[in-house]
């Protein structure tokens, strides 16, 4: 069965549009926020130097790869919320934050354990020393600050679950509002703060993110919030909603954390081609980040939305979120794709200062923009069609299939970079023809009937 047989008489329904843009738009200017933080604080970077540039790709990818997993299993609270939010079970939705915050405190510890062993990964990539030495201290103050991110996470999920973008916009934006001046101030010593070079980024980025955690919170505690969901009597160990977060969570975690590893790990690879080659990538990935972050908003958007009509047993309305997805998503990467093609000179030489190696990486990295712009309009294909699908509980599938064709994708880089030593343009390839072969492989699984089953339905809500 396709995804449009859902309903006899299909037709593009405008008011679910309207939900999904509801919805979407905060989340699309949250998360645009957060990519202008990661843009800037690398630009602030490559005024320092490309190795700079370069050490906060690679210590702010490591960093991510480590908080992956756990992120990936609180994050799946969004759906869960949604779908006891749909089920109109008001009560269960903060009992789901409480959960994710019991995690924390497993989680926190042996992220931290983790970390002391994944700062030796630089020099064992072949790093030189001088990049290894910034990549180290920006990994390790992003980690020793990882329990605030973790935090953030469960209360941005609970509040795009219950539907109020809104106030995860306001919390990310004021919270980028803080980071922009506070880094500039902490990497060149401006307005009487110390000049920390790289560790200043990376201690902008905490302090703004705990400064988000405030303003969740004064939402959250509010009179009527309170009143609502029945907040206080929802600090308790619920064991019934734990084990469903983890039956549902771990599969989301585990993906996120063996895919964000495979690509760290290509990243690193890649590299260690030089430093013309490191800042090359370190610039075509900030451009992505301008494409795919703020899609993320509309993939968090249609976990939600989706979450809410699973809830509600509404299987139909699934199918006009899938048809207002692909329109929104490809709409706003297909613009992105022409920039990347048109302007890619001007967007990749302002990020050059005039070093020895401005015209390598001038050369290679507008080759890569060319790669950016092919793979932009998968990227929305995935997330629309994950979003679908992780609202709707089929996060085993996800997990197998995604963490598959990202393996397979390193098994070929390490062929490409280290065994037959061919150049990056090769391996840029490479990467670019995995990224499509995620979003076919998500496509063909959104058209068939498997995750819509009643007694697929069935097991995603079930409390045991």
């Amino acid at each position: 069965m396709s995804l449009f047989n859902l309903n006899p008489a299909p037709h593009f329904d405008k008011r679910i549009m309207g939900e999904l843009l509801a919805l979407a738009y905060p989340m699309v200017i949250s998360q645009g926020a957060f990519a202008l933080m990661i843009f800037t604080d690398r630009y602030f970077m490559s005024l320092v130097s490309p190795t700079h540039l370069a050490a906060s790709l690679g210590g702010g990818v490591a960093s991510f790869f480590c908080m992956s997993l756990f992120i990936g299993v609180l994050s799946y609270g969004n759906a869960m919320v949604a779908q006891y939010y749909g089920a109109r079970e008001l009560a269960k939705c903060p009992r789901v934050l409480t959960q994710g915050l019991l995690m924390c405190l497993v989680f926190v510890p042996a992220l931290l354990l983790i970390g002391l062993f994944v700062g030796d990964m630089f020099a064992w990539m072949g790093h030189g020393p001088e990049l290894v030495a910034l990549e180290k201290t920006y990994f390790y103050v992003l980690i020793w600050g990882s329990a605030v991110s973790l935090i953030k996470t469960c209360l941005g999920s609970y509040f795009a679950g219950i539907g109020q973008t809104r106030v995860v916009m306001i919390a990310d934006t004021l919270g980028i509002l803080v980071n922009l001046p506070l880094t500039y101030g902490l990497v060149f010593g401006a307005w009487g703060l110390p000049a920390l070079g790289i560790a200043g980024a990376a201690w902008g980025t905490i302090i703004s993110t705990l400064f988000s955690v405030a303003i969740f919170m004064l939402f959250y505690l509010g009179r009527e919030h309170r009143r609502r969901f029945a907040v206080l009597a929802s600090f308790v160990v619920d064991l019934g909603i734990l084990r469903r977060y983890l039956r549902l969570g771990v599969p989301s975690g585990v993906e996120m954390f063996l895919n964000v590893a495979a690509f760290n790990l290509f990243l690193l690879m890649f590299q260690s081609y030089g430093v013309p080659e490191a800042a090359s990538a370190a610039i075509v990935f900030n451009w992505d980040i301008v494409a795919f972050v703020p899609m993320i908003g509309l993939n968090v958007a249609i976990i939600s939305l989706i979450g809410r009509f699973i809830g509600e047993g509404n299987m139909d309305k699934t199918r006009q979120v899938i048809m207002s997805g692909f329109l929104l998503g490809l709409s706003y990467s297909g613009m992105l794709a022409l920039l990347f093609v048109i302007q890619r000179g001007p967007l990749v030489s302002m990020f050059l200062i005039g070093s020895s190696d401005d015209a390598a990486i001038m050369e290679l990295a507008s080759m890569m923009m060319l790669g950016l712009a092919t793979y932009v309009m998968a990227d929305a294909l995935i997330l629309v069609s994950s979003g679908v699908l992780r609202g709707a509980g089929d996060t085993r599938w996800l997990m197998w299939m995604s963490v598959g064709l990202h393996w397979l994708m390193l098994l070929a880089q390490f062929l490409v970079i280290k065994v037959w030593a061919l150049g990056p343009l090769v391996s840029w390839g490479v990467f670019v023809v995995a990224v499509l072969s995620v979003a076919a492989a998500y496509l063909w699984r959104l058209s068939g009937p498997v995750w819509r089953s009643e007694a697929a339905i069935a097991r995603v809500m079930a409390e045991h």
